[in-house]
């Protein structure tokens, strides 16, 4: 077999080992966690190590991309292909899936061993199903083949959502993110329907082809490009759609890590990324993902300041994280913003485990029934420490070297206004983080019982990212160098000014959180309106729940007094009528022969007067 051949299967095994293992789970070993864990495990494992074999061919993939496809709709002489593309952006972002779903799966089997062991191996069938799934995504060569796993991430992003389903809170949370990012997924299948009518094909590199090259005319790229835009901001959780992400925290603290952090939110990210020559070739659209991108990253590092639950922090970091990646792929930088996806996942996913290794010692999310765990738990005090300073965009940290990046970017960029609101989201980043790490970690302990270090299940996956947290920042050359560098500012004021308003960020939270709660209260006291606008998310949530509550269910209580007294009144007039004459011509079937005769020949006179009137 050829090394082509061999790269091939590698992949397509790398992508059914997961499905083969929820089919197995689903089928065989639901009722029994243990071994429905050892599968799921088993299976993520193969995934990872054909993916990082896979690797090795990046520099031959670079230079020429391979296609592997089937027809899947027959049409004409052709027809619907259905297929992978194998390129550097698919190779790595697959190997950034694989490794963290490796480690999350790791990790769940203390997290989770609480569970019954039927609702543990339901909850390692999801994982498996959404392995499958985000892997498909990753690999998919045509469109309408991306939105079918673009919508199958969706789903078992709802399912672990809702893993608790009997906790009302978790329930609605997962109701909550899967009508959000249908919304914007709306847009998403009406941008790939405006594509087929304008090119007559779902293939992703076709579109981005004919775009390149002007097929399309720049109000078709536009709309096109914007409407498909709408899905991302949907899945990506980016402004106005955000408000799903911090909900999204009911779930399970490793679906937390992986879904909510590492992969699945940055698929909207990875989809701007594939077709990124048809959003180069729209100066407005382009102009609308790094403005939108820009605000994001502001936006939500401000509703951090103010959350107490550790995994909602978190949460909005890591929404304006993907703010950040928006506006560097909106400013062109593509691989600056794959770039900082890729050590975002890792770093990002740390943190969320450590907090997961916090809540399974505490039994609470709360910063404020914590402080002092430095000592009781120093395995997941340091490795946060790393996150958080990989988070903030310190060196020699993997943040630093992707975060620069995108700063750079944003400066050499015509357009000031993202590179502002990134420059400022810097300081606000160090802040919620410093912040988050005096409540948990440094003062007295405000806890009850005998918090311990995690074991070493969940400690090995954490060690294993708060490495890669430390060293990816060292691939930026290779990662950037192969997916397309945007032209940059290479000033050395950039990365000084923004180190300097880190260390400003910690500095400010050690010295607000760190005497305790009293001089926070006494700030958030004299900054009331600011504060009560913040820890109200900015009253979106309330909006929406206006729009919902009043609009939305006023709409479909006319649409149903409409379909009971209109619809249905003019269905059952119909029936009336159409009985009434029954009834009536029911009297005349008499049995009496005389009458028939009468009736017989009444209307062949009226037949006669009918012929003689037209003649």
């Amino acid at each position: 077999m050829a090394e082509g051949d061999k790269l091939g299967w590698a992949i397509l095994s790398a992508l059914f080992s997961p499905f083969l293992s929820f089919g197995i789970i689903g089928l065989i070993t639901r009722r029994n966690g243990k071994v429905s864990a050892i599968i799921s495990i088993s299976a993520i494992g193969l995934s990872l190590g054909l993916s990082l074999y896979s690797l090795g061919f990046l520099p031959e993939l670079s230079l020429a991309p391979r296609f592997l496809e089937a027809i899947w709709l027959p049409q004409g002489n052709g027809g619907i292909s259905v297929g992978i593309v194998l390129d550097p952006l698919s190779i790595l972002m697959l190997s950034i899936v694989a490794l963290v779903a490796f480690c999350v799966q790791l990790y769940s089997l203390g997290y989770m061993s609480g569970e019954s062991p039927p609702s543990l191996g339901r909850y390692y069938a999801y994982h498996s199903l959404f392995a499958f799934s985000m892997m498909g995504l990753v690999l998919s060569k045509n469109i309408l083949e991306t939105y079918i796993f673009w919508e199958l991430v969706g789903l078992c992003s709802y399912l672990l959502i809702g893993f608790w389903y009997s906790r009302p809170r978790a329930a609605r949370a997962a109701v909550k993110a899967f009508w959000v990012t249908r919304g914007g997924d709306v847009g998403f299948m009406i941008g790939i329907l405006l594509a087929f009518k304008a090119l007559g094909t779902f293939d992703i590199p076709r579109i981005n082809e004919s775009a390149s090259i002007g097929l399309l005319s720049p109000g078709w790229i536009t709309a096109i490009s914007l409407l498909i835009f709408c899905g991302a901001v949907g899945k990506s959780a980016q402004f106005p759609l955000h408000v799903w992400l911090p909900d999204a925290m009911e779930g399970p603290t490793p679906v937390s890590a992986l879904i909510h952090a590492a992969t699945m939110v940055a698929a909207g990210v990875y989809l701007v990324a594939r077709m990124f020559p048809l959003f180069s070739s729209s100066h407005e659209a382009m102009m609308v993902v790094a403005t939108i991108g820009g605000f994001t990253a502001i936006f939500a590092a401000s509703m951090a300041f103010v959350e107490m639950d550790i995994k909602r922090v978190l949460a909005y970091s890591t929404i304006s994280q993907l703010g950040y990646m928006m506006a560097a792929l909106g400013l062109g930088g593509r691989g600056e913003g794959f770039f900082h996806l890729m050590t975002h996942a890792y770093f990002k996913a740390l943190l969320f485990l450590c907090a997961g290794s916090i809540i399974h010692a505490l039994g609470t999310n709360d910063m404020r029934e914590m402080g002092g765990l430095f000592r009781k738990m120093p395995m997941t005090a340091v490795s946060f420490g790393i996150g958080m300073l990989a988070l903030s965009g310190i060196f020699p940290f993997s943040g630093y070297f992707s975060k620069e990046g995108i700063l750079s970017i944003a400066a050499g960029a015509g357009f000031k206004i993202p590179f502002l609101l990134l420059l400022a989201t810097t300081f606000m980043t160090a802040f919620y983080m410093g912040r988050a790490y005096v409540l948990a970690f440094l003062g007295r302990p405000r806890w009850e019982g005998h918090p311990h270090e995690a074991p070493a299940v969940m400690t090995v996956p954490m060690a294993i990212l708060a490495l890669l947290s430390l060293i990816s920042g060292s691939f930026e050359h290779n990662v950037v160098g192969l997916l397309g560098m945007g032209s940059r500012s290479h000033s050395t004021a950039i990365p000084v000014s923004s180190t300097i308003l880190v260390f400003a960020g910690f500095a400010v939270s050690y010295a607000v959180y760190s005497p305790g709660f009293k001089r926070a209260e006494s700030i958030a006291k004299a900054l009331k309106p600011a504060y009560n606008l913040l820890l109200n998310r900015y009253f979106i949530d309330d909006f929406y729940s206006y729009i919902y509550g009043r609009i939305m269910l006023g709409l479909s209580a006319v649409t149903y007094w409409f379909d009971r007294h209109v619809v249905d009144g003019i269905v059952n007039l119909v029936s009336y009528t159409t009985l009434r004459i029954g009834r009536a011509m029911r009297a005349m079937q008499s049995g009496v022969v005389e009458d028939y005769a009468v009736y017989i020949i009444a209307g062949l006179l009226i037949l006669a007067i009918l012929a003689i009137s037209f003649l």
